[in-house]
C-alpha cells in the first residue's frame, strides 16, 4: 500500500504540524492473542514483480532480529487502515500553543476506565470513554470524519485499539499517544483531576 503523507497533527501552529509520525499500515483484526491489538506489524507491498518483491522483503528484514516472516496474498477488498502516533512531547507542545484547552484544534479522549480517569488525566481531556465502548459511543464526540482525534490510555495499548476502532469507523485523523499516561507522568507534565 502506498502511504500518503500524514495529515497535520492536532496542534494549532504550522511549525508544530510536521511532527506526527504515521503508524505502520496494518490489516485489521489480524493480531496475535487479542486480535485487535497490534503487537506486531504488517508491511503491505504492492509490487507486480515477484523478484522485486523478494528483494524488497530481504532488504527490510535484514535490519530486524527475531522477526518471523509469513508471506501471503490478500484477496478481495481488504483495506489497510492507518492511524498516527504522537509523542507526549508533541501533545504537550500542541496543548501549550493552543489559545485555550477548549480551542486546541483536536478532540482528546482518555480511553481508560472511569476509576483510572479519577486518578488523574491529561489537562484538556474532552471525554473519558472506555476503549471497549468507543465503537458504540463514538457519536457522543460530535466529531466529523475529518476531525483530529487524539486517544490515550495508561500505556498506549488500549488507546491503540481505540485508534484502530475509530479508523475502522472512517475517522481519518486519529492519533495514539505513545506511552500514554505512563510517558506523560514520566515526562513530569501536569495532571488534572475531576472537579478542578
Amino acid at each position: 500500500m502506498t502511504s500518503t503523507p500524514p495529515p497535520h497533527p492536532p496542534v494549532t501552529t504550522p511549525s508544530a504540524t510536521k511532527k506526527a509520525a504515521p503508524a505502520l499500515d496494518h490489516i485489521p483484526k489480524t493480531g496475535i492473542g487479542y486480535s485487535r491489538c497490534r503487537n506486531w506489524f504488517v508491511i503491505v507491498l504492492h509490487i507486480l514483480s515477484a523478484r522485486r518483491c523478494c528483494m524488497k522483503i530481504r532488504t527490510i528484514l535484514s535490519g530486524f532480529i527475531g522477526l518471523s516472516l509469513a508471506l501471503g496474498v490478500l484477496g478481495g477488498s481488504v483495506l489497510a487502515q492507518q492511524t498516527y502516533v504522537l509523542t507526549v512531547q508533541e501533545l504537550n507542545k500542541g496543548l501549550q500553543k493552543a489559545p485555550s484547552l477548549q480551542q486546541k484544534g483536536f478532540i482528546l479522549i482518555d480511553v481508560r476506565t472511569d476509576d483510572e480517569h479519577l486518578t488523574g488525566f491529561i489537562p484538556g481531556t474532552d471525554y473519558n470513554i472506555d476503549f471497549r465502548e468507543i465503537g458504540r459511543r463514538h457519536t457522543e464526540l460530535g466529531a466529523k470524519l475529518d476531525d483530529h482525534i487524539v486517544v490515550y490510555c495508561q500505556s498506549g495499548h488500549r488507546s491503540n485499539i481505540a485508534a484502530e476502532t475509530l479508523a475502522g469507523l472512517g475517522y481519518q485523523h486519529v492519533y495514539n499517544v505513545a506511552g500514554s499516561m505512563n510517558a506523560w507522568n514520566e515526562a513530569g507534565y501536569p495532571v488534572d483531576f475531576p472537579g478542578r
